[in-house]
């Protein structure tokens, strides 16, 4: 009997493995199930409040499934059309995008986030489930859509629907291991391993973030205030596409909830109309802040009603140009304000290359950010003239990363300057102030220029001044050469040495005890750490590098009074 309880917790885990494997694969297909119900309810809510359907519940639930697979940015047939030429849907509602995505990124997380006294997978088995799980019910409702007047086109089920349910996974699993850099693959080079096992590493990764994503922000938030403004310019023929969609009130609902939908994809128009790369409208026209060009094709839409006026581009178009540069000043001041922090030291702020390098960087990832929006917020709506309709992407995010870099360094640099106005770097001690008046030989004046040439460990019994009682030192310095006296009437200063011990012998004699340098004003010592210093296996010394870089950028610490 003891036997058995002894082991039973053992056996109790083993049986209970099972079941949290398959509790999450049902999370997945719970999420999946939650965004179907979803805009199937908003479906049925608007058929049934249409007073002149001509379909039957069957069409509305076909409805709702392709609506569901659109929402993964998968590419719908439609087949019911006036010529009876299938035509393709590309253009994906952003706003109806989050749903699914929020839900894939909640389920992995309470995965891997239990409750108490519950198990979890590992990360890998959660984001596999999860997406297996998530994807199992997709593939039925693809199948279910097939043959509708609302399909899916094969191929983008697997890209880019397939991709986006597992990026979001991925970042929910990312959320829950408490969103780390790093480690790198297995298969990256040993030099990328160790630059992303430095704590400055993370620092650094962390402001390019942090830019970037002010960046895109700022561009999307300057994009909804053109469409908003281009919306109360156009009132009236934004009225009247409005009113001559639909004449009864669920009709005029519907359109006003699509429109909702829309904003966020109107919003990446407008950023990319201030960015000056503009939108296609057709294959055959183009707009821009500099001309409204080509022959539009525009369907009869209450927000493509508020294009401006054909031709050449008023100083009024070009006002939209505001929205770039702000986010390029976004970028610098993200920047800015952490290589020069409010409260540091003027030696504890970075250098002008790395300011400038970390800027530059955050605006590749504004760039990227932006292109893959102008991606997601285009995309055909019909055959022929209706196959471009949109920013393109690649356009749209090498005018962000143009605009970001061009601007946003140079600013970075000039922020940096203005926030270190006033403050003055440490004085450190003259050559003539410490040599004193008798110097004549070049001896003393060598080793006044270096007055910490190196420095000797005191011996046992003996912490010295600001050591504990090991002897550690508390405050970061520098381990420099010194200069050699010249000539046999050179003075030195005798070094105290440790008491000899009775019956051991005469003590050892002191040597410099070589120190790794931790300082930042010495240029050339800028880019040591003591990470250099440590043995082998980065990912292993990354917290001791990391605690290290923390007590040297806090300064010098009182030792405690190991009298009292």
């Amino acid at each position: 009997m003891t036997q058995v309880t002894e082991h039973s917790p053992l056996l109790s885990a083993e049986r209970t493995r099972p079941a949290v494997l398959a509790s999450a694969l049902l999370r997945g297909v719970l999420a999946a199930g939650l965004g179907l119900g979803s805009v199937l309810v908003l479906v049925m809510v608007l058929w049934i409040s249409s007073p002149a359907s001509d379909s039957g519940p069957g069409e509305a639930l076909h409805t709702a499934a392709g609506l569901w697979l659109l929402a993964h940015g998968a590419e719908l047939i439609r087949t019911g059309t006036l010529t009876g030429t299938p035509a393709p849907i590309g253009v994906v509602p952003l706003l109806l995008g989050v749903l699914p995505v929020w839900l894939v990124h909640r389920a992995v997380r309470d995965v891997l986030e239990p409750d108490e006294g519950r198990g979890a997978p590992s990360p890998r088995g959660a984001f596999g489930l999860v997406t297996g799980g998530y994807l199992l019910v997709g593939a039925v409702v693809a199948l279910y859509a097939r043959g509708a007047s609302l399909s899916a086109e094969p191929l983008s089920l697997l890209f880019p629907s397939a991709f986006v349910v597992a990026g979001a996974a991925a970042a929910g699993v990312w959320t829950a291991s408490g969103r780390p850099l790093g480690p790198p693959p297995f298969w990256a080079p040993v030099r990328l391993h160790e630059a992303m096992a430095r704590s400055r590493f993370a620092r650094r990764a962390e402001v390019v973030g942090r830019s970037a994503a002010a960046g895109v922000t700022v561009l999307l938030g300057g994009g909804a205030l053109v469409v908003a403004a281009a919306l109360v310019w156009h009132a009236n023929p934004v009225q009247e596409s409005f009113l001559r969609l639909s004449g009864d009130w669920a009709g005029r609902w519907a359109v006003l909830f699509l429109a909702l939908l829309l904003v966020p994809n109107a919003a990446v128009w407008g950023a990319a109309y201030g960015l000056g790369s503009g939108f296609a409208l057709g294959t055959a026209s183009t707009v821009t802040p500099g001309a409204f060009a080509g022959r539009p094709a525009l369907p009869d839409f209450p927000l493509l009603a508020a294009m401006p006026a054909e031709g050449a581009g008023s100083p009024l178009n070009w006002a939209a140009s505001a929205v770039p540069v702000a986010a390029a000043l976004t970028v610098a001041w993200f920047t800015a304000r952490r290589a020069a922090p409010a409260q540091g030291a003027r030696e504890g702020a970075w250098s002008r290359r790395e300011t400038a390098f970390t800027a530059a960087l955050g605006a590749v990832g504004c760039g990227i950010g932006t292109a893959l929006l102008a991606a997601a917020a285009g995309g055909p709506l019909g055959t022929r003239a209706l196959a471009e309709f949109g920013p393109v992407w690649w356009l749209t995010g090498a005018a962000a990363l143009a605009w970001t870099a061009a601007l946003g360094v140079p600013a970075a640099l000039l922020l940096r300057a203005w926030r270190l106005r006033g403050r003055i770097a440490p004085e450190q001690p003259t050559a003539g102030a410490t040599a004193g008046p008798d110097s004549t030989d070049g001896t003393k004046k060598d080793e006044a220029k270096e007055p910490e040439a190196a420095v000797v460990a005191p011996g046992p019994g003996e912490p010295g001044e600001g050591a504990t009682p090991t002897g550690r030192r508390w405050w970061p310095w520098r381990s420099r050469r010194k200069a050699e006296p010249d000539g046999p009437n050179a003075e030195t200063d005798p070094v105290p040495g440790p008491a000899p011990v009775p019956g051991h012998g005469p003590a050892p004699a002191h040597t410099p005890v070589p120190v790794s340098v931790f300082g930042r004003g010495d240029p050339a010592d800028e880019d040591i750490e003591l990470y250099d210093f440590l043995p082998a296996g980065p990912w292993r010394a990354s917290a001791v590098d990391e605690r290290a870089d923390r007590s040297a950028e806090a300064g010098p610490v009182r030792p405690p009074d190991v009298t009292s």
